[in-house]
């Protein structure tokens, strides 16, 4: 028996913790609209969805980790006109882990899948990139829980890889428009951004299963993120390029494959020994399957 396996902690605690830590942070210091009474409905919405689909999809017990971990995400970004709004996002959120799979696999993350259904659906939904300015401690605060979240889930590539692509669409920018680099250095100083790159792209039940497809994946997402604000003019340019190119993850997939993610067995890529997979010959035994299923 592996001692060190045996007693690893599920790296979702981390997350949960530190997203929750931001999630008070932020309503005490910056009062950022959004209402405990709001923050409770969103909550409570996802950690209900997740129990129902439980039940509905027959899975041995209830988790609520994930749920808690999309549903605090949705807590930092989604702006409603009215408080229901807040928590139907949050069902659209966790029951899309249900429904919209690939070969066992989440297609979209959760939270962003919610944030664009609802921006495409819903006039009275809207999302504030800029809501947390610029401020450098918090801007470190985020950092430093981010990357703790990220190692111990083995997805730091992405979230470092998908900075540095970035970084380098908006220099690359500037250095085309003639623009002082104060500029993308403080496009760079966004709490939000750190968000999506620590807490959202690097979502390992989405993410590509190799290291390679990882960081290719990271830049196709700055480059559609460029696109679409820069070329098309349009806000939350880095949720719907990370929508669009989730979709080509089964592809990239089976172009550079990798060890699929198990939260009990983290692994940064290739095989991951004594981890079951799903393989051409038939589907996963019932356990691992369920347990994937609600994962």
């Amino acid at each position: 028996m592996n001692t060190t396996a045996s007693h690893r902690i599920d790296p979702r605690y981390y997350q949960i913790v530190a997203l929750s830590c931001l999630v008070l942070y932020s309503l005490i210091w910056f009062r950022f609209g959004t209402s405990l009474f709001q923050i409770a409905l969103t909550l409570g919405a996802a950690l209900g969805t997740q129990y129902a689909c439980t039940r509905i999809w027959g899975l041995p017990k209830f988790d609520s980790k994930s749920a808690l971990i999309s549903g605090l995400g949705l807590c930092f970004l989604a702006r409603t006109s009215h408080p229901l709004l807040g928590a139907l996002t949050a069902v659209v959120a966790i029951s899309s882990k249900f429904v919209l799979r690939w070969k066992g696999k989440h297609v979209w993350n959760p939270t962003n899948f919610a944030l664009v259904f609802m921006l495409i659906v819903c006039a009275g939904f809207w999302v504030s990139p800029g809501q947390w300015g610029s401020i450098a401690f918090f801007g470190f605060l985020v950092v430093g829980l981010g990357g703790l979240v990220v190692n111990r889930a083995a997805r730091g590539d992405v979230a470092y890889a998908f900075l540095a692509a970035w970084g380098a669409v908006l220099m690359g920018r500037a250095l085309w428009l003639g623009q002082p680099m104060t500029i993308p250095y403080h496009q760079l100083q966004s709490g939000t951004l750190l968000i999506f790159a620590f807490h959202m792209i690097s979502d390992p039940k989405t993410t590509p299963d190799s290291r390679a497809g990882r960081i290719l994946f990271a830049a196709l997402v700055a480059l559609g993120a460029g696109f679409v604000q820069f070329v098309l003019y349009r806000t939350n340019g880095l949720l719907w390029s990370y929508a669009v190119w989730s979709a080509a993850v089964p592809l990239i997939d089976r172009i550079l494959p990798g060890a699929r993610y198990d939260w009990s067995r983290p692994v940064v890529g290739g095989r991951a020994k004594g981890v079951v997979h799903e393989t051409p010959h038939g589907p996963l035994p019932v356990p691992v399957r369920a347990r994937a299923l609600g994962a």
